[in-house]
């Protein structure tokens, strides 16, 4: 897991003004449109492992070699990872058996019934992934899940299969922020996912934003976050112990969870409140 270096305090994200904010409210949310937005994280989130560890299990030793495993540098995760997957395509590992490993990666626990909740309650709330893994094993596990219609966007490293089989791996994009791997800032994803959509929606923007991770990177996302939001980190899990050692840096609620159904529980209480 990469170590997280704080990067500095986020703008606050755009509002309109309280009489443009009331005219679209009644042109836009009385249409049904979702009035939450809930991000997630995939590795150690939504499954209960790492993806780019359990893919190694379609090896025939079902392991990298040493100097293989020891090439990894410090915030180059996703160029480590083109190196696994490029040595995985010369031992002859195929499409069907990278396939087989990850739909056979379990789900975190609860999270199956939290999904079905957030289904049960579509009208509300706006599922989007934000992900440090790749698209193939990501939309791989969903389908296979029966989940996949659940989210309107998945955000994370484009990987697909070349001419020879070889699952090829690229990075997201590139940004400025210090704090996060080169590939990737997710704080950057989601500020421009939400200002996207308030234009969308007429310039409303989500009522609140929940967030729910366990890693290092899933701390920069948790900067922009409001006293309205959300964050849910998996309890005793890197994003967990970060909150609580620099907590004095969040504005957003903080509810730690071991289940999905925890999350669920919290949900609900915002549902009532409505």
């Amino acid at each position: 897991m990469n170590a997280w270096n704080p990067p500095p305090p986020a703008d606050p994200l755009p509002t309109p003004n309280a009489s443009q904010q009331f005219h679209n409210m009644h042109a836009h949310w009385l249409d049904s449109d979702r009035r939450f937005l809930v991000l997630f994280d995939f590795d150690e989130t939504i499954i209960n492992e790492s993806s780019d560890d359990a893919v190694v299990r379609a090896l025939p030793n079902q392991r990298l070699p040493d100097w293989l495993r020891n090439s990894f540098r410090e915030g180059r995760y996703n160029e480590h990872m083109q190196k696994v997957l490029a040595y995985m395509g010369e031992q002859g590992v195929t499409e069907a058996s990278i396939q087989a490993v990850v739909e056979e990666i379990p789900p975190t626990p609860g999270l199956l019934y939290l999904l079905e909740y957030l289904h049960s309650q579509q009208q509300d709330f706006e599922l989007v992934v934000v992900s440090d893994a790749n698209m193939y094993f990501i939309e791989t596990w969903l389908e296979h899940a029966g989940v996949r219609h659940l989210f309107r966007k998945i955000f994370t490293n484009p990987a697909s299969f070349d001419g020879s089989g070889r699952l090829v791996l690229l990075p997201f994009h590139s940004h400025s922020c210090s704090g996060c791997p080169e590939n990737m800032c997710k704080q950057v994803i989601f500020r421009e996912y939400l200002s996207g959509r308030q234009k969308e929606l007429g310039g409303v923007p989500f009522q609140r934003v929940f967030y729910i991770g366990d890693g290092a990177n899933d701390i920069c996302p948790s900067l922009a976050l409001g006293p309205r939001d959300t964050a849910f980190p998996r309890r005793d899990f890197p994003m967990h112990r970060l909150l609580q050692s620099q907590a004095g840096k969040f504005k957003a609620n903080v509810v730690p969870w071991v289940s999905g159904e925890e999350i669920v529980g919290c949900l609900k209480k915002v549902i009532e409140q409505r």
